[in-house]
């Protein structure tokens, strides 16, 4: 008998022998705003690497934009940072922080997570509601924390250099405000972990194109503690975590390993396959985001079948551990995306076929 969706990515991300290698393929709202039509057919034609929702023409064709993410338009969120865009479905940048004077600490307030999601109301009834509908449905449960969550969220509050500047003199008011924003990820945690899911996702984009955004060193120090406060209940709770960076971040990968992650999901160009293939691959599993940069949006197809060939065959191995996810931006065109997905439904069974 086959194994079921659920049962194949479990066995993937334990290294247990899945039958094929889980991909996903997700589409941002600048994408649908350019290329409706055209991508849903897309997404009709290989509804397995696409969400049920993107079977709706609807939201290909009128996609939402969230907030933070309307060109020109500012939005505060619940921290008190200002956000805007530049393109409609792209998440925009803080350009007013809260903090950016730290006098302003006495009489800031930390956003109650039980009461306010960073853009809009919590609601926690919702999520329970989700998760049972996961499990009846037999899928994996999942919840998460926000992207940005607590290095992102201290640069957010305070602006960039004014974060380095505080780490750099270790300044107790900036500490202090790094214990806060970890207190408010862990009532986060506990409430996912009070549904029982199986799966909790971290993100932060801690590199940029050629280097981490922070040493491993000034990480250590200061973050690791609370990415370990945060991860090891997960743990000591049998849920698996997983964790995303944007951005080179193979000076810092050893770090998050030794938290307690158990999925690492960097992006694959800048660290580079081999880099992933030597340092990373067995101790974790990998999943792998998609270039972004270069093969999907300008790319021709036999590059694109190229690039996913080398990814399964150098990343994944008969016991697993390798998961393939494709964002989609603009300007890529429809074609790339099913070359993408011929791809994927091509090499997806190398290991078992």
């Amino acid at each position: 008998m086959p194994l079921t969706n659920r049962q194949n990515y479990l066995r993937t991300i334990t290294f247990g022998g899945p039958e094929w290698i889980p991909c996903r393929v997700h589409i941002s709202s600048a994408s649908r705003d350019q290329w409706g039509k055209e991508l849903h057919a897309v997404a009709k034609h290989f509804p397995e690497f696409f969400p049920e929702s993107d079977q709706n023409e609807e939201s290909f064709v009128h996609p939402t934009f969230p907030p933070a993410h309307r060109k020109d338009e500012e939005f505060e969120d619940a921290w008190g940072c200002v956000w805007k865009s530049s393109i409609n479905g792209i998440e925009g940048v803080v350009i007013k922080h809260p903090l950016a004077d730290l006098s302003k600490m006495d009489q800031y307030t930390v956003p109650n997570p039980l009461v306010t999601a960073d853009r809009g109301a919590a609601n926690w009834d919702r999520a329970r509601e989700l998760v049972t509908s996961l499990r009846q449905r037999g899928e994996v449960t999942y919840g998460g924390v926000p992207h940005g969550f607590l290095f992102m969220r201290f640069t957010y509050l305070r602006g960039f250099e004014n974060a380095m500047y505080d780490l750099i003199e270790e300044d107790p008011r900036a500490l202090s405000l790094i214990d806060q924003i970890v207190e408010h990820n862990r009532v986060l945690v506990d409430q996912w972990l009070s549904m029982g899911v199986e799966l909790i996702e971290f993100g932060e984009d801690l590199g940029t194109q050629t280097s981490s955004v922070i040493s491993p060193t000034m990480l250590n120090k200061f973050f690791v503690p609370g990415y370990r406060s945060l991860i090891q209940p997960c743990r000591q709770a049998g849920c698996q975590v997983a964790f995303h960076s944007d951005g080179y971040i193979m000076d810092l990968i050893d770090s998050l390993i030794d938290c307690g992650v158990t999925i690492i999901n960097p992006q694959d160009l800048c660290n580079g396959i081999d880099n992933l293939a030597q340092h990373v691959k067995g101790k974790v599993a990998i999943r792998l985001d998609i270039d972004r940069q270069k093969i999907l949006p300008y790319g021709d197809r036999a590059e694109i079948f190229d690039l996913i060939a080398e990814e399964v065959r150098k990343l994944g191995s008969p016991e697993g551990g390798l998961e393939l996810l494709a964002g989609i931006y603009p300007p890529t065109p429809p074609e790339n995306v099913a070359a993408l997905c011929e791809a994927m439904r091509k090499y997806r069974t190398f290991w078992w076929d």
